[in-house]
């Protein structure tokens, strides 16, 4: 062969190359840009929260904290470049509503991902459709034990220890607490109040007596008769705020005196005793639990940059356990959508939850792996005395099988500066 044939050839298959990588690079950036919700200047996400309906009390308070700490990472210059966009829709804590506002979330306005769908009645209605979008379903605010299927939901995550969990600790320290002692159980009629109660049943066995509420009847007071006339002396109670505060008062009302240990999901004493007023009185002694850096612990330093970021971004609300935990779950969403690089798909989200490796507020580590999809391994215990809710004893962890329930000694992590992880 002739070398001008050859340099010939050469020239063509250096086209070829070039024009294939410059395809490949083409497909790539198309590929980047259809990314729903993604763009060069932001990632736009979602969820479904009770602003207003009987969960609103307290919990509606989540997304507005939630809302904050994202203006203030925005602030800071987003994550990788990219503001982040938190659309909040109501759905009243009622699971029709939430089937509509998800699904104008994911099919109309296009989100990337959907973050910390509020509720165990409402979140279950939707799965199957947002299983069906292949979207990213991040940190459901629940702790049922729905999320954590990861072979029959994929992209679905818990973030707060489930209720199983839970309730094994709970009912671990009461066994331990109260020997002998009869312990009934008081729930949410739905898997928030059947998973606490397995939970609580792993340890305890069958409970004395049993009673169960639905959001659609504040009348809660023969399920209280009822406890009262079986002689508890001990109710674990897995209530949202609102009934915790209607079945404590009932009791009160009706001379019932018994230990209350609350789910953390319904134990807030600040919104519970905005609830009661004059008679958060009836709160002093409620054993509760938590997983998250306690409000009142002005030393800690989250919350000391927590409390920051709300005076500048959320002042109009309260600074409580609910803006607490929606700065905390705000932060590992960032921790996230940092691991799943510069060019976030959906994909890459969802890969990048999987692995895990998280830390942040949290007393104890995240369960993440490739087979498990629930979120915090464990709980602190804390008592309302002199009007103050503090921790008390050692943080415990377990799983929702037969693990036995054992101490956590590592100690807390401390948050990088300005609260913001980086990469």
């Amino acid at each position: 062969m002739r070398p001008t044939t050859r340099r010939v050839l050469a020239a063509a298959a250096g086209l070829a190359l070039l024009a294939a990588s410059t395809a490949c690079a083409d497909d790539a950036k198309q590929a980047a840009e259809n990314v729903p919700g993604v763009t060069d200047a932001e990632v736009v996400i979602g969820t479904h929260q009770p602003l207003t309906g009987p969960a609103a009390p307290g919990y509606s308070k989540i997304s507005a904290a939630t809302k904050a700490y994202f203006e203030h990472v925005n602030s800071k210059g987003g994550v990788h470049g990219r503001k982040i966009v938190y659309k909040v829709m109501d759905d009243g804590y009622n699971p029709a509503n939430t089937e509509n506002v998800v699904r104008k979330l994911v099919l109309d306005d296009k989100v990337f991902a959907l973050l910390g769908g509020l509720g165990t009645p409402t979140h279950t209605n939707v799965l199957e459709f947002v299983k069906t979008q292949k979207v990213p379903d991040l940190f459901v605010s629940s702790g049922s034990r729905n999320w954590n299927q990861p072979e029959k939901y994929p992209t679905t995550f818990g973030w707060q220890p489930d209720y199983t969990v839970e309730g094994k600790i709970l009912a671990s320290w009461v066994k331990r607490e109260f020997p002998g002692a009869k312990v009934c159980h008081f729930g949410q009629n739905d898997d928030f109040g059947r998973d606490s109660l397995a939970g609580v049943e792993k340890i305890l066995g069958p409970v004395a007596a049993k009673q169960t509420y639905t959001t659609t009847n504040q009348q809660v007071g023969p399920a209280i008769g009822a406890l009262r006339a079986a002689g508890c002396q001990v109710v674990i109670s897995a209530s949202i705020p609102g009934f915790t505060a209607l079945a404590m008062g009932q009791a009160a009302g009706q001379g019932f005196k018994a230990q209350w240990v609350v789910s953390n999901v319904g134990a807030d004493y600040t919104t519970l005793s905005a609830q009661l007023g004059d008679k958060k009185v009836i709160l002093e002694g409620m054993v509760a639990d938590n997983y998250l850096p306690m409000v009142g612990d002005t030393t800690n330093p989250w919350i000391q940059e927590f409390t920051k970021i709300h005076q500048r971004y959320n002042a109009g609300n309260p600074v409580d356990g609910n803006a607490i935990y929606g700065y905390s779950m705000a932060y590992t969403f960032v921790q996230a959508l940092l691991a799943a690089g510069p060019e976030p798909t959906r994909e890459k989200l969802v890969a990048a939850v999987r692995k895990g490796g998280f830390r942040g507020p949290g007393l104890t580590p995240f369960r993440y792996a490739e087979n498990v999809h629930a979120g915090y391994s464990g709980v602190r215990l804390s008592r309302v005395t002199g009007g103050a809710q503090t921790y008390f004893g050692p943080t415990y962890t377990t799983d929702d099988g037969d693990a036995p329930v054992t101490e956590f000694t590592e100690p807390p992590t401390t948050p990088p500066a300005d609260a913001v992880p980086t990469a």
